[in-house]
């Protein structure tokens, strides 16, 4: 396999002779997943199908605006981090010690903050450096010494989990009272300033993706058609408008104590997050090549690219990614204890990725898989939990989704072989 053809292994690559109506589009996607490229589908049609059930069995509670906020809060840092994951799962790799990356940098970062009464933002600073550190190290250890990322990095989760006992102390915890830090899970954008966002984000959508249809146009390459164009826009304008105008809304249970309306700032800060990522991947020589190394790394060498520096990169990312993940669960918990980024916070990110659309065989996923993995599992968890089921259930029930996504990528891939799209 080429270079060129692991690149357009990127599900986001197009390939054939361009459609000239919506309706020659909508086939020529019926002909892809047909041909085993489903991308994210199985994954958003789960996630109606969840929605649709818990909808309809707890209508007063699972719908309501206080619910969908505190949905999206749930789900934040298993997103984040499954968006860490999905560049090491983009070359095959795995990163089991990211939950507990997210724990230390969290850790760190409180000790400065309240016991030596550094400034947040220089806090904010040390814990992504921090998080960057140990990307380095299990970066090092995989790319320039070959030793398989899973013993690398179950090493790190045994360690950091050890290291951060060290910092906290067993049965302790590090209180978070910075006001700063706190608002990112717990506060919301100013109505106006959602409504900005949402129009603004809109506008730059619409901009961006039709400037890049006229420019394939005009270089003679494949592109959509303007009446996809205009679909996947107004399909988009439909949802965050909808979104945007829930979550305006009062959803304050005691409007007499408080007021609570607007877009949670953590919205804010995924949104961010995807295109600042979704630029780093499709828009850039280090994005192509990761894709390159994830579909064919013999392949990439002898085409010039730098594997183990691809490795380590990414590995660094995943662990800045994690260290931010670790800021927003100090932020929700309003503390740092031990079993910060433990329990199932890491299977539940491996989980959002696997589930969304990443492939556990390297080569294949986009940053959006993890906010859409992520948000079936966050359903999924807090579904059950509004219908007071046992915690053992919604672990098997989770499960068997995961179990289902790898299913649907290892058929897919297999139908993709034998169709040639490979």
């Amino acid at each position: 396999m080429s270079v060129a053809t692991s690149v357009t292994q990127d599900p986001s690559t197009p390939d054939g002779d361009p459609p000239q109506s919506l309706g020659e589009s909508a086939r020529d996607y019926f002909n892809r997943v047909r041909g085993g490229d489903v991308g994210a589908l199985p994954a958003i049609l789960g996630l109606v199908v969840l929605v649709a059930v818990f909808s309809i069995l707890k209508p007063n509670s699972f719908t309501n605006s206080f619910n969908f906020a505190n949905l999206i809060n749930q789900g934040a840092a298993v997103i984040i981090i499954a968006m860490g994951l999905i560049f090491v799962l983009l070359l095959g790799e795995i990163d089991l010690s990211a939950g507990y990356t997210a724990g230390t940098a969290a850790s760190v970062m409180g000790v400065y903050m309240t016991r030596h009464h550094v400034d947040w933002r220089l806090s904010i600073l040390i814990c992504l450096i921090t998080g960057a550190v140990i990307g380095t190290c299990i970066g090092l250890l995989v790319a320039r010494l070959g030793i398989p990322s899973f013993v690398v990095t179950l090493a790190a989760f045994l360690g950091l989990q050890g290291l951060m006992l060290l910092i906290i102390g067993e049965g302790g915890t590090i209180t978070y009272s910075e006001s700063h830090i706190l608002a990112l899970m717990n506060k919301q954008l100013p109505v106006w300033l959602g409504w900005l966002l949402c129009l603004g984000g809109l506008a730059i959508f619409a901009a961006v993706s039709f400037r890049k249809t006229m420019t394939r146009r005009a270089h003679g390459l494949k592109a959509d058609p303007m009446s996809l164009w205009a679909a996947k826009t107004g399909a988009l304008a439909v949802i965050l408008i909808a979104a945007t105008w829930y979550l305006s809304g009062e959803r304050s249970r005691n409007v007499a104590i408080s007021s609570i309306k607007g877009v949670p700032i953590i919205v804010a800060v995924l949104v961010f997050l995807l295109v600042l990522l979704n630029f780093l991947l499709g828009r850039t020589a280090w994005g192509r090549h990761i894709y390159a190394v994830g579909g064919n790394a013999e392949a990439a060498r002898r085409a010039g690219i730098n594997v183990a520096r691809v490795r380590l990169t990414c590995f660094i990312m995943c662990s800045t990614l994690a260290a931010i993940a670790g800021i927003m669960i100090a932020s929700r918990d309003n503390s740092v204890s031990p079993s910060t980024g433990g329990s199932t916070t890491l299977l539940y990110a491996v989980g959002a990725a696997v589930i969304g659309g990443t492939s556990l065989f390297g080569g294949k996923g986009r940053i959006q898989d993890a906010i859409i993995g992520g948000l079936v599992v966050a359903v999924v968890d807090n579904g059950m939990g509004l219908l007071n089921q046992p915690a053992g259930r919604v672990y098997i029930v989770t499960g068997l989704v995961l179990l289902l996504a790898a299913s649907v990528d290892a058929i897919s891939r297999r139908r993709a072989a034998a169709t040639g799209r490979g």
